[in-house]
């Protein structure tokens, strides 16, 4: 057997499958974020231990004693501080946080950043906050031996071991792209050093054995291995089998997005396009991100005083969108605007907008954000011939039927089960335990395509034009 644990915002969770790749267990726990100020976005990495402990209880019930391998995946561009003893000297600053917007700005005008990296210095990215701690902390930065990231925080408690891998250290803003290694020069440029980097390897290989004791906590034999995993967009490449050029998937997670597979680096950082490598060797993927999909409509449904399966069932058939329009920039956005300051909106109320006409509205304007994303992905030459609909916001019909509508593509939906990056990490830790290579990372079967309602695709194209000159004139108030 071979366990997947994948550390996201919300929850982690752990899924295990068997050599056939079926799932036969699945746990998860809960976590929450800590918003102290506004565009801070923060957590405890002892908070992940704790859950990663309930996850492997409930999992142990179900009986540990074949397992293998274990892969990690999990959100990105964290920066977890640990000093020489590797204690954690504050709470890990996530990917969905902004207050370094500024030093992200005067990094990004460097022109080396753009160049080594292939993409956008993001204040969401890691690199960014280390200066901005060093500027406003400096007594912490003074005692930072080892910068991780969220999943290798994970690994340092299952193995002992400072590791990395290529896909999630893509998205530090200290890393080459195109070498996959970590960039010296980078680094000197914000006041660190290549020792305070974990060591680096491909997503499909060994990153260390489980230690002893917890293999004896938990019922699960001794030296199983710990794969090098992948960042959680990646492994969910992994997941849904979208490793070739011409794949793609769209994410309907607490963030959205629009992930292409390459088999070669092709950066283009003025589209505000994440290029980062793919989890196995020799792979690129590119994405396009925005920063709130499903937070947008959960969001809106306490607003609303409602559960937002409840507002997203009933909405029936898809019509054309109303004059209502959603922004959904609640904390800033990525692709295409890459900007830290700008803030939602609903444009075009009135008196006959209920809750079913802003809720429709919430979930066109991911849409178009999606779209946004589409349009900046084929900006830089990549070609989407086939596109999976993955992330809770999926089970929607209604919304996946208006991204469809809204990029002219049918949007594919694997059959029941979770195909993101849990299941991804556990095949990472069957390569990496087995040695199989990319032919296992297959797709899944497909339960129904949704084809775009091409008697609406005008009125979509339409409202997308609204939604970006209504950006334009948000982008001018804040």
């Amino acid at each position: 057997m071979y366990l997947g644990l994948d550390l996201g915002t919300s929850g982690l969770k752990g899924i295990l499958i068997d050599d056939a790749q079926k799932v036969v267990a699945e746990a998860s726990a809960p976590l929450s974020v800590k918003r102290p100020h506004d565009g801070w976005s923060e957590q405890m990495p002892t908070d992940w231990i704790g859950a990663a402990e309930s996850v492997l209880g409930q999992l142990a019930r179900h009986g540990l004693g074949a397992l293998r391998g274990i892969g990690l995946s999990g959100q990105m561009h964290g920066a977890t501080l640990l000093d020489a003893a590797d204690d954690v000297l504050r709470p890990c600053i996530l990917w969905n946080d902004t207050r370094a917007h500024a030093e992200a700005r005067v990094l990004d005008e460097d022109p080396d950043f753009r160049a080594i990296t292939g993409n956008i210095v993001f204040p969401g990215f890691t690199a960014p906050k280390l200066v901005w701690v060093a500027r406003h902390e400096p007594a912490i930065f003074a005692q930072v031996a080892r910068v991780l990231l969220p999943k290798d925080y994970l690994r340092l408690w299952l193995t002992g071991e400072h590791v990395a891998e290529m896909s999630d250290a893509a998205g530090t803003s200290w890393f080459d792209t195109g070498r996959r290694d970590w960039s010296d020069a980078l680094l000197a440029k914000t006041g660190m050093t290549r020792a305070q980097m974990p060591r680096l390897v491909e997503g499909s290989e060994v990153s260390g054995i489980l230690r002893p004791e917890l293999a004896e906590r938990f019922g699960i034999p001794k030296g199983v291995v710990v794969a090098g995993g992948g960042g959680d967009n990646a492994a969910s490449g992994i997941g849904v089998g979208v490793v070739k050029a011409g794949q793609a998937f769209v994410s309907l997670g607490t963030s959205g997005v629009l992930f292409a597979a390459n088999d070669g680096y092709q950066p283009d950082p003025a589209t505000a396009v994440h290029t980062f490598c793919h989890a196995l060797p020799g792979t690129w993927h590119q994405m396009g991100v925005i920063l709130a999909a499903t937070d947008a409509l959960n969001w809106f449904a306490r607003l609303a005083g409602s559960r937002a399966s409840d507002l997203t069932a009933d909405l029936g058939a898809l019509i054309a969108p109303e004059k209502t329009l959603f922004l959904p920039y609640l904390g800033g956005e990525r692709t295409p605007l890459n900007d830290a300051a700008i803030r939602g909106a609903f444009i075009g109320l009135e008196h006959t907008t209920d809750r079913s006409a802003a809720t429709r509205a919430v979930l066109e304007g991911v849409s178009y954000a999606i779209r946004d994303c589409r349009d900046a992905l084929a900006a830089t030459g990549t070609k989407i011939e086939s596109l999976l609909a993955v992330g809770g916001g999926s089970r929607s019909r209604y919304w996946c039927q208006a991204i469809a509508t809204a990029l002219g593509t049918p949007v594919s939906l694997p059959v029941a089960g979770d195909f993101g990056g849990a299941f991804g990490a556990a095949r990472l830790a069957l390569m990496a335990a087995t040695g199989a290579g990319a032919e296992i990372a297959t797709q899944p079967t497909i339960s129904a395509v949704i084809e775009p309602v091409l008697a609406l695709s005008d009125a979509f194209d339409e409202g997308h034009a609204r939604y970006r000159r209504a950006a334009a004139a948000i982008r001018g108030l804040t």
